[in-house]
């Protein structure tokens, strides 16, 4: 069946031009998306498909019921810990344990509730619940992996010009943000630039969280770990402030410019104690002083750095970094600008007596010393080109383990703080050096090339996955570390206590020996008889030597003696005689004109004769040849010309006098040299 459809238009309307105009904007076709259809989508290309007739789709909606959310608070009785006991203070927790446990009711509770609790206490000991299945599949992971770092974030300094960075310090809650102190350690720069120092968050590089305003610019920063809103600083004209970071950037209060250190501040503490409010700080001018915050106007303690124990601030060692172990309360390390490293002890009744022990260790300065977290009786020090490490049980020692020297300086340092056996440095060009002990001794594990720049500061996280290091441009980088160099492995706390001790062990040996082999040497000084050699002695025999010698070697040559040489030139010269005024030998009848001519003639033969036989560079005053010319030297020894040289006659203790009497050698204080020669 055809079908047949006309369509009629009349002829007028026939190649009539178009007429456009402009229209307000209006939606022809809305269609919303709709997340369903993405059930329906099939990941192929190309996908041809026709249909008839497309799907009825419907729209519906329901009304749910919202629920109210509320925020109460419950006073926790049973279990919890008191209002005056700290949890997280060991000593408070431990004390309160003790109190506990003294009374009556603990021990009838006790006995209650042990019948309860002993059938899923043994139940739990039937079966191990922690037992790991795939432990063995997870190391060998582990050792295939190679260590690796990557920057995963760039803090830059906002203001212009860019000061370096030179203290980092984290957040205790979660390592969600990071302290920067700025300062310009180049002398009367620091005046014409900003002082503000910066708390940035990781997450948000680009704006700082808070901004310091310290009066002067701060060179070390850090967080209380006990109150995470207080922060400490150490500023650049010895003063000592602390901030609230909940009321701001402006400091809560500052210690009195009398009262403070004279020298900047590179090291400051918070000391754990009940209020949390007590620090201590150390300064290149030579001194260690205790704080409180509640109380700024004056030290509550003083210590000065005098390694003699004379309390003398004139002899004081500056201190160019500090220190300072939780674990340890009452113990520090200081190190100092002359490179040594000294332990002191705050515990001690006198202030001499708190310098327990002195570690010499590097040429320089001392830049960084820290503890080993796992270890606390091993410390880490660098300085000049190395990083060394130490250990407290060995006194007045060398080191136990120590880096090769590099070719640029080492800035800074720091421990892993969950393997015991990685540290970290940074050197002055650019470089960062992951180093683990138990693999490599001589060489790091991974050298990573962060800046263009020398690196100033370090920092780990409490995790140990993400280190900060800073440059002296003002830039801070996250460099984020591979799983196998944050993860502890089997044993490895074991095998890191055993090495030390191994090689602490070495150290005692080898001092052992030195001063066994010191004490040899002297009892072996003492054995033998005081001699006291006279000097005038010693002298003449090494003169009579010196001339036999001589003597020796041109009887070998067959020289002639030395009597033979006159002092005036070789035998046969025709000197001049002071007395006269022809030269000897010259006949006396001859006229003048012939006589000038004769000596003309002759004064040209002796300048060929010398021009040939003596070099250019040998001075024909005072005839000093060393060595010998090759032709008329070699085979004549002769004494310099008296007279010639008032310097040299001096020298040698011989009197200017007559130019015709040669000096006799043997006169002469002075052993005459071989080569002291006169070519004429």
């Amino acid at each position: 069946m055809e079908i047949k459809y006309e369509y009629s238009r009349k002829r007028s309307e026939f190649g009539r031009p178009c007429v456009f105009s402009d229209l307000l904007a209006e939606v022809t076709v809305n269609i919303p998306p709709d997340p369903a259809l993405a059930e329906d989508f099939i990941p192929q290309d190309p996908v041809d498909f026709a249909v008839q007739e497309g799907p009825v789709l419907a729209g519906h909606e329901v009304n749910t019921e919202r629920s109210q959310v509320t925020i109460r608070g419950v006073n926790h009785v049973e279990g919890g810990w008191p209002k005056h006991v700290d949890p997280k203070n060991q000593e408070l927790t431990t004390r309160y344990r003790e109190e506990v446990e003294r009374e009556e009711v603990y021990t009838k509770t006790i006995q209650r509730l042990g019948f309860v609790v002993e059938h899923y206490i043994r139940q739990n000991n039937t079966i191990d619940i922690y037992e790991e299945y795939f432990e063995e599949e997870e190391e060998e992971d582990e050792d295939e992996e190679h260590p690796s770092a990557k920057i995963i974030c760039v803090i830059r300094d906002p203001n212009n010009p860019r000061r370096m960075c030179t203290h980092l310090s984290w957040h205790p809650d979660g390592n969600r943000a990071v302290a920067v102190a700025y300062c310009s350690l180049d002398f009367q720069e620091s005046r014409n630039l900003n002082s503000d120092s910066y708390v940035w968050d990781v997450e948000k590089p680009y704006t700082p969280e808070l901004t310091l305003k310290p009066s002067s610019p701060v060179l070390t920063l850090e967080y209380n770990s006990k109150d995470w809103y207080h922060m400490l600083g150490g500023c650049y004209n010895g003063q000592i402030v602390y901030w609230d970071t909940r009321k701001g950037g402006l400091p809560m209060e500052m210690t009195p410019v009398e009262f403070s250190h004279r020298d900047p501040v590179y090291g400051a503490y918070w000391l754990p104690s009940r209020t949390g409010t007590e620090c201590f700080s150390g300064s290149t001018d030579g001194q260690v002083l205790w704080w409180d915050i509640r109380k700024m106007s004056q030290p509550s303690e003083r210590l000065v750095l005098d390694i003699s124990r004379q309390d003398q601030l004139k002899d004081a060692l500056g201190a160019s970094s500090l220190d300072f172990a939780p674990v340890l309360p009452t113990k520090f390390l200081v190190g100092t600008e002359q490179g040594i490293i000294i332990s002191c002890n705050r515990d001690a009744k006198t202030p001499p007596e708190k310098i327990a022990n002195i570690f010499r260790s590097h040429i320089g300065a001392v830049y960084r010393v820290t503890r080993n977290p796992f270890f606390p009786k091993v410390f880490l020090s660098v300085g000049d080109w190395t990083a060394r490490i130490w250990t407290e049980e060995l006194m007045d020692s060398s080191s136990i383990m120590e880096t090769r020297y590099h070719s640029s300086y080492l800035m800074n340092t720091c421990w892993s703080p969950v393997k015991p056996a990685v540290f970290f440095t940074v050197r002055s060009d650019g470089v960062l050096d992951i180093w683990d002990i138990l693999f490599h001794q001589k060489e790091p594990s991974l050298s990573v090339k962060v800046s263009n720049d020398p690196l100033l500061s370090l920092c780990s996280q409490d995790n140990g996955r993400i280190v900060s290091c800073a440059t002296k441009m003002g830039n801070v980088s996250l460099l984020e570390l591979s799983p196998g160099l944050c993860t502890i492995r089997k044993n490895e706390k074991t095998l890191t206590s055993t090495m030390f001790e191994r090689e602490a062990r070495r150290e005692k040996v080898l001092q052992d020996k030195y001063k066994e082999r010191l004490l040899r040497e002297q009892d072996r000084l003492r054995a033998q008889p005081e001699q006291q050699e006279d000097a005038v002695q010693i002298f003449q025999q090494a003169r009579e030597d010196f001339l036999a010698s001589i003597k020796a070697e041109r009887r070998r040559r067959g020289l002639e003696a030395p009597a033979e040489v006159t002092g005036m030139g070789q035998p046969g010269h025709h000197g001049r005689d002071p007395s006269k005024g022809r030269a000897q030998g010259e006949p006396q009848g001859e006229p003048l004109s012939v006589r000038r001519k004769r000596r003309r003639q002759l004064q040209r033969s002796k300048a060929s004769r010398r021009s040939r036989r003596m070099p250019r560079s040998v001075c024909s005053s005072c005839a000093f040849l060393f060595p010998p010319c090759q032709s008329c030297c070699r085979d004549k020894a002769t004494v310099p010309r008296p007279g010639s040289s008032p310097g040299l006659s001096a020298l040698l203790g011989w009197q200017v006098g007559d130019p015709a009497q040669p000096p006799d050698p043997s006169a002469s204080p002075w052993p005459l040299h071989p080569y002291f020669l006169w070519c004429e």
